[in-house]
């Protein structure tokens, strides 16, 4: 146990540093949120990554294929697909739209100036969207925290809650974009290297594949078949979590912060490659920890990551895996924190309340509205029930289906006007905020909400632009300038 405190306090000493160095190179606004579109490839890369990933792929995902197998290998291969699409077609026109349209900083800035809106409603709606969403989904990560905490020291959920949020908010606070991007680099180097050791580890100590495979196949033979308890409902139901990259501001910022447009291609070749073999080393550490510990075995099968480090590893070995789940919990819940306070300072207080704020002004407000964003995320995360993947799955949902088809259709269509952006951020949010309710009527109801989400909100979309009037000359030509700089 002393080992592991030992680790955990570098660990965390290593982050503060960092957030703290980064202090010094944030000098206002722009540098607090955006990191004054700074990012090398592999820091955008494996922040984009790690934020994305978060606490669900050490945790949830191993527990889920723990408890039900194969089946939820759709998931995954959804994510992968999904990941792809937003790095091949997003990323870059992103990149290049969000500096031609007055170099917006935020998702919300970016919607204003892309259909030139001029009272600020359609940012409101946004901003309100995202903090609505981001709070459940920063929630998730503070479960996760609480779980680490709690599982490796022994110590009561809440505090280990109290703890991981303490930490977040720190640095967070103090550091801004740049602190996130940085130690989102440290952290997803180390899920990666967590996510490889730990099942190669698992399978050496079970003696070969096929031995695994076997064990695993004795317990159930269910466990093995990809398509044993699904439906087409159910694999289209996971598959659609990849239509959720394309709304999810924590990780369109990322493209939007790179240097320039040519910095993407790196950027994604290296996000892929981390993404594609940190996802499959989640599967088999659930995969194999059915081999290794029967499934009803463990009280919460969302720890069979934790258990499996503290039991096959000495604790310094030990300590530097679990403090990759706690890297994965940290690299999210800031990326969301500050997507959330942009949203309140820059889209809200900034635009409608104090016009002409001063640099240090928008800077303590930001600090200010991550640490209340941050204790309504704990409030919503104490208890130790929740579900990591229930949480995650609302709030990707809600931002997938409310900003992902405005996202793709505005950049790629140029007929899209202010009524159809409208359209689509109020039809995706509220088809995911009233589907669950539908659910229990069976049949296409029982669909995860994010698909119906994003296809109502693409009709919404197409539909409104049509019935309205063209956008203007202006707008053509900006978009024109965006297309002229790829």
């Amino acid at each position: 146990m002393t080992v592991l405190v030992i680790v955990f306090v570098l660990y965390i000493g290593i982050i503060l540093g960092l957030g703290i160095c980064s202090y010094f190179y944030t000098k206002n606004l722009h540098d607090y949120m955006l990191g004054g579109r700074s990012l090398s490839g592999p820091i955008a890369a494996l922040g984009a990554g790690a934020s994305d990933m978060s606490s669900w792929l050490l945790l949830a995902l191993p527990g889920a294929v723990m408890l039900n197998g194969l089946n939820q290998i759709w998931l995954p291969l959804g994510l992968s697909l999904g990941a792809y699409l937003n790095w091949q077609f997003v990323a870059k026109r992103l990149r290049v739209y969000t500096e031609v349209a007055n170099d917006s900083i935020t998702i919300p800035s970016y919607f204003e100036n892309r259909f030139m809106e001029k009272s600020g409603m359609l940012r409101l709606l946004s901003a309100l969207v995202i903090l609505i969403f981001f709070t459940f989904y920063t929630a998730s990560a503070f479960v996760a925290g609480g779980l680490l905490f709690g599982s490796t020291f022994k110590i009561d959920y809440t505090t280990g809650l109290y703890i991981t949020a303490l930490i977040i908010l720190v640095y967070t606070c103090v550091g801004g974009f740049l602190a996130i991007s940085w130690i989102d680099f440290f952290q997803g180097a180390l899920m990666f290297i967590a996510l490889i050791i730990v099942p190669v580890t698992v399978w050496v100590h079970i003696g070969s594949l096929s031995e695994a495979l076997h064990t695993v196949s004795q317990q159930s033979p269910v466990y093995l078949n990809a398509f044993k308890g699904t439906s087409i409902i159910g694999v289209l139901s996971l598959f659609a979590w990849g239509l959720g990259y394309f709304g999810q501001p924590h990780i369109l910022v990322r493209f939007m912060a790179t240097k320039s447009a040519k910095t993407i291609p790196q950027a994604q070749f290296i996000c892929m490659t981390w993404m594609c073999v940190a996802l499959i080393g989640a599967v088999f550490t659930g995969l194999f920890g059915i081999a290794y510990y029967a499934p009803h075995t463990l009280k919460n099968p969302e720890t069979i990551f934790i258990v499996l480090a503290e039991t096959l590893f000495n604790p310094w070995v030990a300590g530097v895996l679990l403090a990759a789940v706690l890297s994965a919990t940290m690299s999210t819940a800031s990326a969301q924190l500050l997507a959330s306070s942009s949203a309140v300072v820059e889209d809200f207080y900034h635009k409608f309340i104090r016009p002409n704020a001063k640099a240090n002004e928008m800077l303590i407000i930001s600090r200010i509205i991550v640490t209340v964003i941050a204790i309504i995320a704990v409030l919503l995360a104490l208890d130790p029930k929740s579900s990591i993947l229930n949480l995650v799955g609302y709030a990707w949902a809600g931002l997938g289906a409310s900003f992902g088809p405005i996202i793709v259709l505005s950049l790629f269509w140029r007929r899209m006007n202010l009524t159809g952006a409208f359209c689509g951020i109020v039809v995706g949010a509220l088809t995911v905020i009233i589907w669950p309710y539908l659910k229990s009527l069976g049949g296409i109801f029982e669909l995860y909400e994010l698909l119906p989400g994003f296809v109502f909100a693409c009709i919404a979309i197409y539909v409104g632009s049509v019935l309205s009037k063209a956008p203007s000359d202006a707008i053509y030509q900006r978009h024109q300038q965006m297309l002229d700089h790829l």
